[in-house]
């Protein structure tokens, strides 16, 4: 089964997602929520404007291939800090827009590169079983690191510092994150929110995060929910041994523990939302980032 850390069980009814396999053909990239996370919360908790920001899409070639990505930084400014920011299974919609602006308001050049886009469109489909064996199912490890080396040299040339580069990532994401701050040694800091730590080998996931603990090029902050059903604490501790015996990154990597919350605690249009787990891990977030020299 692939690793995403969400339960199973949990679905909505479906549109006609075939136009998945169609590619990407959402009219704004970061607008709306995804259909398989529909209906969300009466109010989401965080609503972050772009006063002062440029925001929008942008494409980012790929050994040929456009790439969509989402972009929030300080209008007119250039020399900025990057920090990549990895969506869910859900794609790069409404939310995860949103937590770019709030980085970009802190100063960054944010970008969250649409890493689903040639297996389908993740924001269209209803049901998230097939959403997984239709698209994220199909998500070579090897295309992503690609993927995301073709975003930090995007935001080489957009106004981007990336000598002081960073990523995050939300479930998915935050697996990502781990693979990807052993594989860029360019990376100053990763922040890995819930993020499966453990896995069963395949063809297009050929190693988990606890295979690469030795191989980690910038530390790791983890921020994990006591609850989740998917994450059990007893592979946090076992990534935390295989940390202990790492390089320097691995042995500087932490994690947080929040008792009581669940999985998706940061996502605040969903009811699994943690309000305070969320904002503090949002504060240590940015603490993380400055304290490696990315800020």
């Amino acid at each position: 089964m692939l690793d995403t850390g969400l339960p199973q069980a949990r679905t909505s009814p479906a549109p006609d997602s075939d136009r998945g396999r169609r590619g990407f053909l959402r009219a704004a990239l970061g607008s709306g929520f995804a259909a398989a996370v529909l209906p969300v919360v009466a109010q989401t908790e965080i609503r972050t404007d772009a006063v002062g920001l440029e925001v929008g899409e942008v494409t980012i070639d790929v050994a040929g291939f456009k790439m969509p990505a989402y972009r929030a930084a300080p209008a007119g400014r250039s020399n900025l800090p990057v920090v990549l920011v990895v969506s869910e299974i859900f794609g790069v919609h409404e939310h995860i827009a949103d937590v770019a602006r709030r980085f970009a308001k802190l100063g960054y050049l944010a970008i969250a590169p649409e890493l689903f886009v040639r297996q389908g469109d993740a924001g269209s489909y209803g049901e998230i079983a097939r959403l997984i064996a239709e698209v994220i199912s199909q998500v070579p490890d090897a295309q992503v690191m690609a993927d995301l080396d073709a975003t930090v040299a995007w935001a080489r040339t957009h106004g981007g510092d990336t000598s002081r580069l960073a990523i995050t990532g939300f479930c998915w994401g935050g697996r990502i994150t781990w693979l990807y701050s052993a594989h860029n040694p360019t990376v100053k800091a990763g922040v890995a929110w819930y993020g499966r730590l453990v896995g069963a080998p395949s063809a297009l996931t050929p190693r988990h995060p606890l295979d690469l603990a030795g191989d980690l090029k910038a530390p790791v902050l983890g921020l994990y929910g006591g609850q989740d059903s998917g994450i059990p604490l007893d592979t946090v501790d076992k990534m935390k041994a295989a940390l202990s015996g790492g390089p320097a990154a691995a042995t500087a990597s932490r994690f947080v523990i929040y008792p009581d919350a669940p999985h998706a605690f940061h996502a605040d249009y969903r009811p699994s939302y943690r309000k305070d787990a969320a904002d503090d891990g949002w504060q240590r977030c940015q603490a993380w980032l400055r304290s490696h020299g990315v800020a």
